[in-house]
Order: structure tokens, then sequence, then C-alpha cells
């Protein structure tokens, strides 16, 4: 299994773009202005979207994909994108979002019946298959009702694990302790000057990471994501100041993971 970033920005800013992971060619997490970097016929293939939470950021990409390949998917009767994610998100999708106001409800075009995207509820705590790839729903704490992910190994090897937005979270690391961690992407949106505005807004800042990360499985290697344009050298900064045992690094758009 691959995953490649499509973007993993806390905001928009030239070159920026904001969170959106691809698995394979057919699995998309999170949906943000990464979705844009995208050819018209990778767009195509995915069939699966994982959200982690509401936040605009994550669910920009969403009803733009779904209005540039209706068409085509239509054309050879492709079978609905399944848009996967907590009730309380997709309840905020169809009231805010594609509600015939803001956007049009893809959900119901072009037929209630044949419809380009269908919304698939899960739980903290479900695990979702894919063809044989196993993704479990993580916990997080955030200022929406939110979750991560982690895309376990096929072949014994070590899961990739995707904090989505969250400030600080014992029992996230408490279920990283059970199974094997290759990779953890977790966020850090805030500079150590901005710790009160990231605790307020359920994100973390380098203190509160680095308070964490002494319960981080001991052989992941542990990739920053989220960090606001402008904010990126003092966060780094910040972490690595503050954790001089465990290295942190940068997570930048283009990177790619293998999991086994």
């Amino acid at each position: 299994m691959k995953i490649q970033v499509l973007g993993c920005s806390g905001s928009i800013a030239r070159d920026c773009r904001t969170t959106s992971f691809l698995l394979d060619q057919d699995v998309l997490i999170d949906a943000g202005t990464g979705v844009g970097d995208l050819t018209l016929d990778a767009m195509e293939r995915i069939d699966h979207i994982l959200l982690t939470h509401s936040h605009l950021d994550h669910v920009l990409g969403l009803p733009l994909l779904a209005d540039s390949v209706l068409r085509r998917r239509q054309a050879r009767g492709a079978a609905p994108i399944e848009v996967h994610a907590l009730p309380q998100t997709l309840a905020v999708l169809r009231a805010h979002l594609f509600n015939n106001h803001l956007w049009p409800d893809f959900t119901r075009l072009p037929t209630a019946e044949y419809p380009v995207l269908r919304f698939r509820p899960f739980e903290l705590g479900d695990t979702l298959d894919f063809g044989g790839r196993r993704v479990e729903v993580l916990d997080a704490r955030h200022s929406v009702p939110a979750c991560g992910f982690a895309v376990h190994g096929q072949a014994g090897g070590g899961a990739w694990v995707f904090s989505g937005d969250t400030g600080p979270n014992p029992p996230f690391w408490e279920r990283l302790a059970q199974f094997p961690v290759a990779y953890v992407v977790i966020e850090t949106a805030f500079s150590e000057q901005e710790s009160a505005l990231a605790s307020t807004s359920g994100h973390h800042c380098p203190s509160s990471l680095a308070a964490e990360l002494a319960t981080a499985p001991p052989d992941a290697g542990i990739y920053i994501t989220h960090i606001k344009p402008g904010e990126i050298d003092a966060v780094m900064a910040g972490l690595r100041a503050l954790e001089q045992e465990r290295p942190v690094m940068e997570l930048l758009k283009g990177d790619t993971f293998e999991i086994r």
C-alpha cells in the first residue's frame, strides 16, 4: 500500500495545500485543497473518501471533486463515491454544505437513486475494510466531533497513523501502544507563542505535543502536519528544542509512505 501526501498545511498560501492523503489510487483521506492538484483521471478513480471532521480545510475539495467527476462516473455506470465519516460530520455536510444553497446536493445528483456521493457513517473504534486494506477509526480531541485513522499493514508491517486535528489526547497514544506502528502523522498547528489559542481551538503547540511523545511508539517515525503558513520555522524549532531525544520531521506535500 502507498500513501501520497496531497496537502498538509493548516491553511492556504502559495504552494500550501490543506489536508488530504491518497491511499493507493482509490481511497482519499480528508479532502482539503490538495485534492485540486490531482488530474481529472486520478479524481475519477477515487471510490472512497474518509473524513476526520467537518472543518472546511478538510472538506473543501469534496463538493468540487463531486462536480468534476459526476459526468465521467455516470457515463461508465460507476457506483457512488462513498463518503465515510462520523454521524455528526455527515450531519454538518448535509445541513451546511450539500443543502442546495451553498452547494447542490450531490447525494441526490444526478438522481436520488444513483447519486455521485453516498454517505456512510462510522463510529470511533470501527475498522473499515477496503479490499483487504484495514483502516481503524481513532479517537481525536478537537473543537468539533473528530477522529483520526490508522491504516494497518497487510503483512504484519507497522501502521500509518494520522491523528486528524487534535489537542492532547492520552487515549490516542494508549491505542497506538497496542499494535505495530511505522509512522505517526500528527498535527502541531500553532507555535509556542500561540499556545493559548492552540488549547482553546483543540490543536497542539510544541509543548503539548512534546509532553505526549514520551508515550509514542518507540520505533515510529514522527511527522508534523497542519502547521499554519508562516509558522513552520517556529513550530519545528520549538519541537526540536523541547524534544531532544525523539526526532520529528516536517511533513511535506508530495511525501509518500509505503505500508506493508
